[in-house]
């Protein structure tokens, strides 16, 4: 597609009534969603301290949490502290952790367009070398792939716009 008004993008034969990007993006779309993952991969898990340091409106935590448990992206596991109530904290399933290149790859964009003169708040290594993580896009057959050498192509569950 050379981006000229003649021609028509191929995607728009395609239904996007069932597109699972707008099926992610409805539950992690909201800034204070991304925000309650933030603060649980960073390792805070506790919802006091969740809402302390992220600076969230408590109804609003309560809500994103409610969603991301019932998504199956956070557990609750029990806790108690001597002489309290039984509370919770919220832990990443599978689910959630599988979402840890999508936030990755965001925040080094962050990083890159967004930092303070000083550079980015925080930096991502691997655990046993200490050297920095990045995110590659790969294809199937291992070739490192640029934004350009990305093409659309039909799914199985694709279905003909109708509109």
């Amino acid at each position: 597609m050379s981006g000229t008004d003649t021609e028509t993008a191929p995607a728009l034969a395609w239904s996007v009534d069932n597109c699972t990007l707008g099926r992610a993006m409805a539950i992690l779309g909201e800034r204070w969603t991304v925000v309650v993952l933030r603060e649980v991969f960073l390792g805070v898990r506790r919802f006091d301290d969740i809402r302390r340091h992220a600076g969230i409106p408590r109804q609003v935590l309560t809500d994103r949490l409610a969603l991301l448990v019932d998504h199956g992206i956070l557990r609750k596991a029990p806790y108690r502290s001597d002489g309290a109530r039984t509370r919770h904290e919220y832990r990443l399933t599978d689910k959630g952790l599988e979402l840890q290149p999508i936030l990755l790859a965001i925040s080094h964009w962050g990083d890159r367009h967004l930092a303070d003169p000083g550079g980015p708040p925080t930096v991502f290594v691997h655990r046993e070398c200490e050297e920095p993580v990045h995110v590659e896009v790969r294809c199937a057959a291992g070739h490192t792939l640029q934004p350009r050498d990305v093409a659309t192509r039909p799914g199985p569950g694709v279905r003909p716009f109708a509109g």
